[in-house]
């Protein structure tokens, strides 16, 4: 577009389109315009005969793939829309200033204006008669499709299992020491492998086998239970066997003896009212004497170093049963199948942190008769039910034999109605060929 000069007629200079479209276009009609070309309104009604829409003036198509658009950020439209991608979206939107969400004003409007705004498309619809660009309806259905998405997104988040907080109902109780559970715990996992033992440390006894400490086990079962002791007792009396076993050769004559004196141990550490020596020697048929019992004791304590603290099977059973939201019937099941696995020498292989969870997986499949293992119990224990289906078949084997053979002492004990009558459930048959 040209002008003339005022002063030298022959002079052809350019016009400020920009300016003069800006002035409302005063110079243009001024200028000798030949009758031959049309009024700058007319040449494209897209662009300014009608209002101005998202990114109308882009200069690339609409096909392209930055149609829709921030000169600081792009969003591909051609994408398909994964839930991914839709949230990309929504955040994006979410991140638009309010001011550029309000429609445009026209009087306003630069052409070249290439800041990117979003427009009521109802207002819009309402106030203009020409057609919605295919553009702003696209974009539009995009959102609503992003709504719905949200709104199912959300609808399976309340659908998924929720985890739950075992230790509200405990924050009043000072005992539940609630502020230091969790550090507790985990320490209590750093430190469980020192109350460990190899495995196959029998190999290094030459006088005893597996056998022999499954029947002493099994008699120390019934003697704890006639003492009425309490249960953490029974686990470190173990616990005090095994590791003094893996370090010491005893002889077959004192296999019991080392047993009795375990359990004196542990009472000691565990019990209030601790039973006297002559009580542990009068149950063992008067087999030995205090001074035996007192000499074992020294011997024992010295060769463990005095660290009777370790973590136990125990522990984790009652961390383990609370999140599993256990009721009386589960717990006394649990408790079975843990008391099973303390006979059998194999069961040595795995850590007590996995015994407890084992445990009490294979009590709820017991009694429910399906594989149930929530959430919560998964972030407390840290195993998942792939991770405990081995040691579990092993308790489901136990619990189908506990009543055969000699080594009855824990299936007698809970074939009581103290104990729930715990050893008549029908086992979890189906644990044995279940497929994870």
């Amino acid at each position: 577009m040209v002008g003339s000069d005022e002063n030298n007629p022959g002079v052809i200079r350019p016009t400020n389109l920009q300016g003069d479209l800006r002035a409302g276009g005063g110079k243009l009609a001024a200028v000798g315009i030949g009758h031959n070309r049309r009024a700058l309104s007319n040449i494209n009604r897209n662009i300014i005969g009608a209002p101005l829409y998202p990114c109308a003036v882009n200069k690339r198509g609409l096909s392209e793939k930055h149609a829709i658009c921030d000169k600081n950020q792009t969003i591909p439209v051609h994408r398909p829309i994964t839930r991914k991608f839709a949230a990309q979206l929504a955040n994006k939107r979410q991140s638009i200033p309010e001011e550029c969400k309000k429609p445009i004003q026209l009087a306003s409007a630069s052409i070249e204006s290439q800041d990117c705004t979003i427009i009521d498309v109802e207002d819009y619809k309402a106030s203009c008669e020409d057609p919605v660009p295919m553009f702003v309806q696209h974009t539009q259905a995009m959102l609503e499709e992003i709504d719905r998405m949200d709104e199912e997104v959300e609808m399976e988040d309340i659908a998924e299992e929720t985890m739950v907080d075992i230790d509200s109902c405990d924050q009043k109780n000072s005992l539940a020491v609630v502020e230091y559970i969790d550090d507790i715990y985990a320490y209590y996992r750093k430190a469980e492998s020192s109350s460990c033992v190899s495995p196959n440390y029998m190999a290094q006894q030459f006088d005893i086998n597996e056998r022999m400490r499954g029947i002493l086990i099994d008699w120390l079962i019934e003697v704890h239970y006639k003492f009425e002791l309490m249960e953490e007792t029974l686990y470190l009396t173990v616990n005090l066997i095994d590791r003094f076993l893996a370090v010491q050769p005893v002889v077959r004559k004192k296999l019991q003896l080392v047993g009795v004196t375990a359990m004196l141990l542990a009472c000691k550490y565990e019990e209030v009212s601790v039973p006297v020596v002559e009580d542990l020697i009068l149950i063992s048929d008067k087999a030995y004497t205090r001074k035996e019992v007192l000499e074992m004791e020294k011997l024992m304590i010295n060769t463990l170093q005095f660290n009777l603290s370790v973590p136990t099977p125990y522990v984790f059973m009652r961390r383990f049963l609370k999140a599993a939201q256990s009721d009386d019937k589960l717990e006394l099941m649990s408790f079975f199948m843990i008391e099973l696995c303390l006979v059998e020498y194999e069961m040595l292989k795995f850590p007590p942190s996995l015994l407890a969870a084992a445990a009490i997986f294979a009590a709820q499949c017991t009694l429910s008769g399906s594989m149930q293992w929530s959430k919560t119990s998964e972030w407390h224990t840290s195993y998942s039910k792939e991770q405990l289906l081995e040691c579990s078949r092993l308790m489901v084997t136990f619990h189908q034999k506990a009543g055969a053979g000699k080594l009855t002492g824990v299936h007698r004990k809970y074939s009581t109605s103290k104990f729930g009558y715990a050893a008549k459930s029908e086992p979890g048959h189906f644990l044995l060929d279940a497929r994870i």
